[in-house]
Parts: structure tokens; C-alpha cells; sequence
């Protein structure tokens, strides 16, 4: 079964076609990234009109990609949640006149929900269940994925997304956007443990909570910037690097032994991180679990994850009308999507 997978849900314009869940044919995206540098961050409008222009393209470099034609496409699958409304809105409503027109089901896919699927193309034999941690710009979710459609939220973070407090050290240091890439492009020349940064509590045992780290950080490049004192970028970066990826792996590791979960999974753009990998990849061997990684081509929002996770929706019956709408928040497990 071919999937054509379409996701607008941030900066990227996506689609892919993806063969019964987990043969990758074609992956193609459109990024407003650089322009959005120029920002500081995200402009959701600017990310918008960006969708609007460039998502017939993607749609027919991925089917050319594929060497499919549309009718040679079994379903539409395309994230309606959660993302930035507009932006969200675009892919939406461009998969839904495609679907309409081709007379093929429309399939609507979480994106968190696709994250994690683009595990499945990296490792085919990889099936439920098993554990993941799920980490983005905007999410920070440690899931239990009891099947390929279920899912139950163990710990999330109750502020900022660890993606979103990688963008913000970034802007604070003067590193750019996208601020995941570029702290730890600056990390790699600098130490680890030259600046003390906390590690925030929180209520619930695997939840997270990454407000405190990020302004812990803005503070002491304040301060020091007031007593004209110089702020070592690589050694910020670093100690930044260092502490949001020890807090991620020990809740991540902390929740595989109290479940006894023996496939562990990583997925998002932070499940690209250098760090991250090489603690999780020694946690889980003490654990006695096998790691589970994605390709870090497929790390970031990708049309890819959204046909492969679209494959095992349809799979199980959850298509949708022409009154799919699109919604800027929407739990992974929420019922509704069962």
C-alpha cells in the first residue's frame, strides 16, 4: 500500500510516500529555516505563506521521487495535529482538495504519532510494545506505545519543550536558528561541566520541566554581561548540552526500569543529538534493553513519518471526511483518535 504523506505542521514543507508502513520511497522537504534565522525563531505567519508556495512542488517532487503517479497512491495522510494553527490549516486543507479530486481516503496523523513512526523506516523489524521518548521543538513526551494507533503518556514536560529551550539558549548565546544544531555545533569545543546549571523538579516522576534550566542560563550570560565579564560560548553550550540531556535519558532510563521495557525508542529533532544518543546508548546497555534510534535524516518534522504512521491509521480504520480540521493542541492519546 502506497501512502503519500503530507506535514506543514511548523517550518517545513513535507510529503513522502511511504509503502506499507515502513519501505521509504521518496522524501522530500522545503525549509523556511534560513529566512526564519533572520527572526530569531519561528514567525508563524511567514511559515505559513512559505506552506502555501511551495507545497504543490514538494507534493510533486515526492511522487516523482516515488516514480508513482497520484493514482497509483492508496490513501492522503496528513498531520492535522498539533502544530501552528496556519501552518497546520495549509497542509490540511491541501491534502483534503488532493484527496477529493483523486477520490482517495484522507487519513489524519498526529504528529507526535508520526515522530515516533519514523522509527519504523529505520528499523523494520521494531513493532510495539515498547518505550519512547519523544522530543521536539515544541513536545517533550515520554510515551508507552502499546500498539502501532495506542499510546499512554508517562511523563511530559509541564513548560518548555527541550527543543524549544535548545532554541532559546541559541538565541541567548548569539548561535542562530535552528538552536538545536547550532548549541551543539558550539558544545563540541567546550566543557561540559564549566558552568553549574540546575536540574528543575518537578511534580510526577518521569515529568520534566525546562523553564528554570533556560532562564538559569540567560541569567548568568546577563549577569556577566552587566559586570563586563566575557561568557564562554562553547562552555555555556556545553554545560547546556550536557544538563537537558542528563535530565532527558535519566527520566527516559528511570521509566524503562520501573516498566521493564526492554526496547527502548527515541524520536523527534532532539533524538538527533550527539550526547543524548551516546548516554542513552550506555544507559540502555545497563538496562539490559536495546536502543532504538531513528536515521537522522528522519529526526525532524518529515513527510516520511507521516505516511509511515498514516499506513498504520488506515490500517485500523481512522480515516477522515472533508470536515477534518486542523488543531494547534491535541494529546497524543487523546480519545478521539481511537
Amino acid at each position: 500500500m502506497n501512502i503519500l504523506g503530507i506535514e506543514s505542521s511548523c517550518d517545513d514543507t513535507c510529503a513522502a510516500v511511504v509503502r506499507d508502513g515502513k519501505v521509504l520511497l521518496s522524501n522530500c522537504v522545503a525549509s523556511s529555516a534560513a529566512e526564519q534565522d533572520l527572526y530569531g525563531g519561528v514567525v508563524p505567519e511567514i511559515a505559513s505563506r512559505r506552506h502555501i508556495e511551495h507545497i504543490s512542488q514538494v507534493t510533486r517532487a515526492a511522487l516523482d521521487g516515488a516514480g508513482l503517479s497520484l493514482a497509483e497512491i492508496d490513501a492522503v495522510a496528513v498531520t492535522f495535529a498539533p502544530g501552528l494553527i496556519g501552518a497546520v490549516l495549509v497542509g490540511v486543507n491541501f491534502a483534503k482538495g488532493l484527496a477529493f479530486s483523486a477520490q482517495k481516503p484522507l487519513v489524519g496523523v498526529h504528529h507526535l504519532r508520526g515522530h515516533i513512526a519514523a522509527l519504523y523506516l529505520t528499523h523494520p523489524d521494531l513493532a510495539p510494545p515498547f518505550l519512547c521518548l519523544v522530543a521536539s521543538g515544541g513536545h517533550s513526551h515520554i510515551v508507552q506505545v502499546e500498539d502501532f494507533t495506542q499510546f499512554r503518556v508517562l511523563g511530559r514536560t509541564v513548560d518548555d519543550a527541550a527543543g524549544e529551550a535548545f532554541d532559546k539558549v541559541a538565541r541567548t548565546l548569539g548561535l542562530g536558528y535552528p538552536g538545536g544544531p547550532a548549541v551543539s555545533a558550539a558544545a563540541k569545543q567546550g566543557d561540559p561541566r564549566a558552568y553549574a546549571l540546575p536540574t528543575p523538579h518537578v511534580e510526577g516522576k518521569y515529568n520534566v520541566s525546562f523553564s528554570g534550566l533556560k532562564t538559569a542560563v540567560l541569567n548568568l550570560v546577563n549577569r556577566a554581561r552587566m559586570k563586563g565579564e566575557t561568557v564562554s560560548v562553547p562552555d555555556m553550550a556545553a554545560s547546556f548540552e550536557f544538563r537537558i540531556t542528563d535530565i532527558l535519558a535519566e527520566k527516559l532510563l528511570a521509566a524503562a526500569r520501573d516498566t521493564g521495557a526492554k526496547k527502548i525508542c527515541v524520536a523527534g529533532g532532539v533524538a538527533a543529538n550527539r550526547v543524548l544518543r551516546e548516554t542513552l546508548t550506555t544507559g540502555a546497555k545497563h538496562l539490559g534493553a536495546r536502543l532504538y534510534l531513528p536515521d537522522l535524516s528522519l529526526c525532524g518534522d518529515n513527510g516520511a513519518m507521516i505516511a509511515a504512521q498514516g499506513y498504520y491509521e488506515y490500517q485500523a480504520g481512522h480515516t477522515a471526511g472533508l470536515s477534518l480540521n486542523g488543531y494547534a493542541t491535541l494529546d497524543i492519546d487523546d480519545p478521539s483518535l481511537s
